[in-house]
């Protein structure tokens, strides 16, 4: 019989060094993440391997080390800094004699901690039934009802397989009701594009000041605070702009190695982040990890397939360093690629208005169009973005446009004819 240890608040933290770059993890990002989960690390087991060990992930001296730390500071959970399998799991359960949590399952507790919508709440939900479907085996062996003898023999469905059914049930129940909250974020982001105003997204590693930008920008009041994953459901206010407006929302945060189930669960959440005309990727220039970081999210949104929407690049907290004043940084084609700023002061704000500005307000695009009869439906929305300066007819009875409209809106007409526009230009 063997039941699972209930996790507690102080924790002994076990991180690796591996000689493989894709596996590495940062020590301190994980301290930070117990301290977002409400745990007290209460000591660190270190080391460095090739490969991890298929039994307890660390070598056996190193386990038997990890389980004397434990019974000496009497925690009541390890928490591991890589993805542990569940038998990993079990096999150190055994030997420590407390819960063992990996960086998963962490990851996992502080989104259900932070989830405030019942959007957030179902997603997170799903990612942990997700998760947890690969850790029944040998949970509830105490509780098996296919045993031979009087008194023993059940209904032949074992615990296992009653759980695995109801997880399955559940997941399902979940998905269905995930689709009907994206039909509803569908019809509101119809409705954005139909006012004919560009969305920018607030994208960013975790904990860089998304939310206390977007609360200095917008004067909102979403939560922010200095912890990982303050903010974990989305949020979209309107920000005037000195010749316009478009739509700001603010999103989940990045993090290196963001688990799959999660990415999979957020899909309605992270599509804000992919139906943007304009990324604000937020990067806190004073953490010494900034590349790094900078390339974390560089990777999610390509998992996302979001890495080709624009981005500009705002370096916040210059506050935190020594003469570093606000300014746009503009490439060789005069276009805004860097604000640098500070979130908290404020310093800069303005800077960000007017670099979205120039992106999604100023780049203008000059094209001539060839319309057929049948697509006789683009005319009354370019009519209604007063884009059109020239119109006149082929032989063929075609439409020809000649067309001044701005880069956002461009790419909004693009979006919404499923690229069939683009085919409608003349060279």
């Amino acid at each position: 019989m063997f039941d699972r240890y209930e996790a507690g608040e102080t924790a002994v933290l076990v991180h690796i060094d591996f000689s493989d770059e894709n596996s590495r993890e940062d020590l301190v990002e994980l301290q930070l993440l117990v301290e977002s989960a409400g745990a007290r690390s209460v000591g660190v087991i270190t080391g460095s391997r090739r490969a991890p060990d298929r039994k307890f992930f660390v070598g056996s001296g190193k386990a038997e080390e990890l389980a004397a730390m434990v019974a000496a500071t009497d925690a009541n959970v390890v928490i591991f800094n890589h993805a542990l399998s569940p038998a990993q799991e079990r096999n150190l359960e055994m030997l420590c004699q407390c819960r063992v949590l990996d960086r998963t399952t962490l990851i996992l507790d502080i989104f259900a901690q932070r989830a405030r919508t019942h959007e957030g709440k179902l997603q997170v939900e799903l990612a942990q039934l997700r998760h947890m479907s690969t850790r029944l085996v040998r949970g509830w062996t105490h509780l098996e009802r296919q045993k031979g003898g009087i008194g023993l023999r059940g209904p032949g469905e074992t615990q296992l397989e009653t759980d695995r059914r109801l997880l399955r049930g559940r997941i399902k129940a979940i998905n269905r009701r995930l689709e009907k909250v994206d039909k509803q974020r569908e019809q509101s982001r119809r409705a954005r594009q139909r006012s004919d105003m560009p969305t920018v997204s607030l994208v960013g590693y975790t904990n860089a000041g998304k939310s206390t930008l977007f609360n200095a920008l917008t004067r909102a009041e979403v939560y922010a605070a200095d912890q990982l994953f303050a903010t974990l459901d989305p949020t979209l206010r309107k920000l005037s702009l000195a010749d316009g407006a478009v739509f700001l929302a603010d999103t989940v945060g990045f993090i290196r190695h963001l688990p799959h189930d999660l990415v999979a669960a957020f899909k309605a959440t992270l599509q804000e982040t992919r139906e943007a005309d304009l990324l604000l990727h937020v990067v806190d220039c004073a953490d010494e990890n900034m590349a790094d970081n900078f390339e974390q999210v560089q990777t999610v949104l390509k998992e996302i397939g979001a890495h080709e929407i624009p981005q500009l690049f705002i370096c916040n907290k210059i506050d935190l360093l020594e003469e570093v004043e606000p300014r746009i940084d503009y490439n060789a084609e005069g276009v805004p690629t860097r604000v640098w700023v500070s979130a908290r002061q404020p310093l800069g704000l303005e800077l960000i208005l007017q670099a979205i500005g120039e992106l999604v307000g100023k780049t203008i695009h000059e094209v001539t169009l060839k319309i057929p009869a049948v697509s006789g439906h683009y005319l009354g929305q370019l009519y209604r973005l007063e884009a059109i300066q020239g119109q006149e007819y082929d032989d063929d009875g075609n439409c020809i446009l000649s067309v001044r409209l701005s880069d956002a809106d461009w790419r909004r007409l693009l979006k919404q004819s499923q690229g069939e526009l683009e085919t409608l230009v003349v060279d």
